[in-house]
């Protein structure tokens, strides 16, 4: 595997995944006393955006934008907080991944636990998440070690999010889905996928079935007429906390709005 999420960090797609992310735990914590995470694909938790991102320019497209941005809705408004919590100095030289934004809202009885299967990347979130207690990153295969955790202790919300270069990763997302939502209809699952054909995505969504309750999120930045590139992505939401459709909406209509090229657009629907 060739991924790494440095190169990507902080690109549009970021910005739909971790919004809608910090929304998605707040109204878990809304809902229950302690709330336990579980991220399959962690990835290294706090990227500097000076090293490989410069390659690809995506920040530059993405979050850098975002922070010039005025007006923003409430749920991007609340991510443009956490990337200033990252950068005292101001500027956008950091961006905070998944674990570093869940590990900044846990509250004394939740847990979060990410996964990532390169030990050099693991060992980077190890050192992220050093200051919060509550929070651990561990290398491992995140499928296998997610569905182990959920199996041996309670498991809220859970983050699926593999980089979609292995050609059973969708295979491997959708099964691990349903196995931790069979027989436990209070787990919200989070997958976050690239939209680069529609047939692809179909074909993914077709393996959810239709039988649990889910939220599609898309935003799509171009029409979906090269596969080679990422012209979009989606966050589907299993088992979704109430208010999850309007959440989505708003994350999802500023990033395709602001964010977009000609043919851009959002759409939230229930299959």
């Amino acid at each position: 595997m060739n991924y790494r999420h440095s190169f990507h960090a902080g690109n549009f797609a970021d910005l739909v995944k971790h919004a809608l992310v910090l929304w998605l735990l707040k109204a878990r914590q809304a809902e229950q006393q302690s709330v336990v995470v579980l991220d399959t694909h962690a990835g290294a938790g706090l990227y500097d955006l000076s090293g490989d991102a410069v390659r690809s320019r995506e920040a530059e497209a993405g979050v850098e934008r975002l922070m010039q941005s005025d007006g923003l809705p409430p749920l991007i408004a609340a991510l443009a907080d956490e990337v200033r919590a990252v950068n005292p100095a101001g500027g956008v030289r950091f961006y905070p991944g998944s674990p570093l934004l869940i590990a900044r809202h846990l509250r004394p009885d939740d847990r979060y636990a990410g996964f990532d299967i390169s030990g050099d990347v693991a060992s980077l979130l190890v050192d992220a998440l050093r200051r919060y207690p509550n929070a651990s990153g561990r290398p491992g295969d995140g499928f296998k070690a997610v569905l182990a955790e959920a199996k041996a202790g309670p498991a809220d919300l859970i983050l699926i999010d593999p980089p979609f270069e292995q050609p059973d990763d969708y295979l491997r997302a959708a099964e691990t889905m349903l196995d931790l939502v069979r027989g436990r209809p209070d787990v919200t699952v989070a997958i976050w996928t690239p939209l680069k054909d529609l047939e692809t995505f179909d074909g993914f969504l077709r393996r959810l079935g239709t039988a649990i309750p889910t939220v599609v999120a898309e935003a799509r930045l171009r029409p979906l007429a090269n596969p080679m590139k990422m012209n979009g992505c989606a966050m589907v939401v299993v088992n979704p906390p109430a208010g999850t459709d309007a959440a989505a909406a708003e994350i999802c209509g500023w990033v395709a709005g602001t964010l977009g090229e000609t043919g851009q657009k959002s759409e939230v629907w229930r299959p």
